[in-house]
């Protein structure tokens, strides 16, 4: 294994991939998470039901997300990781504000144009993390992995946190949007200057390497296990976030809680999960295992979650 001195660690976990992949995460969970943040006063101004019609615009979403994912992990491994990041962030950065529009779009029906609008978002969100986790992966050391994938993702997540905090101090739904995708915009400027990572660039022109087949996950079985491993991963976390935290206020209403909004839900969430995923790198550096880290994790969450208050 590399030893590595503090000056060159800090060298590897502060560069310009490292540093982009970060700020690009940061301003995708923002725009992520902005919907479930202004589902509330959004459907309201625009005359809309904030059950039904926010439960419709979020499964667009969600089904844009899915989409994305499957679209940019392909195009990602034919054209490269830096045309995802570049392609996927122009894409929701548009879609976002042509969102902070929506009360001026002389169209009748808005919730099919909001739900559109919102599957086009989710088409472009879902490339920013996927591309933006394996360019850093591919341009550190295998030594300090996790830990710069525990920097993206840690400061990334607090996305969300700001995200509510600009609707506060905006007192604008549509600001919040506009304000979203400008950012996305700005990033385009700063990812001028990445390059693309050096493993990629190998097997570039390699035709004897598959890329981007989607199929085969399908083909090998041990390969579609570990896939439906790390689905299973993934799956409560987003129930927690992108079901229990976005419908907080209609969850708290059947429990008799009153006041509930679901923006603060969602910040408090996403202020743990970020000191979490922050901890977690360090963690699995220490112990030299991602599955060490990962029990201990799931072991604290079953604790907590099994613990009753009063």
């Amino acid at each position: 294994m590399t030893t590595f001195t503090r000056t060159e660690k800090l060298k590897h976990l502060l560069s310009l991939p490292v540093i982009v992949a970060a700020l690009g995460y940061f301003v995708d969970i923002y725009d992520l998470l902005l919907f479930g943040i202004v589902r509330v006063p959004s459907l309201i101004e625009l005359g809309m039901n904030v059950d039904q019609d926010g439960t419709t615009i979020l499964n667009f979403q969600m089904t844009g997300l899915l989409v994305g994912g499957i679209l940019w992990g392909v195009l990602g491994d034919k054209k490269g990781r830096l045309s995802v990041l570049f392609g996927s962030i122009l894409v929701y950065s548009l879609a976002n504000i042509a969102c902070g529009f929506l009360p001026h779009f002389p169209i009748e029906d808005k919730v099919m144009l909001y739900a559109v609008l919102r599957f086009i978002a989710g088409v472009g969100l879902a490339g920013e993390l996927g591309a933006g986790i394996t360019l850093v992966a591919e341009s550190l050391p295998k030594e300090l992995r996790a830990i710069g994938t525990s920097i993206v993702a840690g400061f990334g997540l607090l996305g969300a946190v700001v995200a509510q905090l600009t609707v506060e101090l905006a007192g604008s739904w549509t600001i919040a949007y506009f304000i979203g995708g400008a950012m996305g915009l700005a990033l385009l400027l700063l990812r001028i200057g990445v390059v693309e990572s050096g493993i990629y660039k190998d097997i570039q022109h390699q035709n004897q390497v598959s890329k981007g087949n989607f199929i085969s996950f399908f083909t090998n079985k041990n390969r579609f296990i570990k896939y439906l491993r790390c689905i299973a991963i993934g799956l409560p976390t987003w129930f927690c976030i992108g079901i229990l935290a976005v419908m907080a206020n209609q969850f708290a209403d059947v429990m008799g809680i009153d006041s509930i909004q679901p923006g603060k839900a969602i910040m408090w969430a996403y202020i743990g999960i970020s000191a979490g995923d922050f901890a977690s790198g360090f963690i699995s550096h220490a112990l030299h295992s991602r599955k060490k880290s990962h029990t201990i994790y799931d072991a604290f969450h079953h604790y907590w979650c099994s613990t009753p208050f009063v």
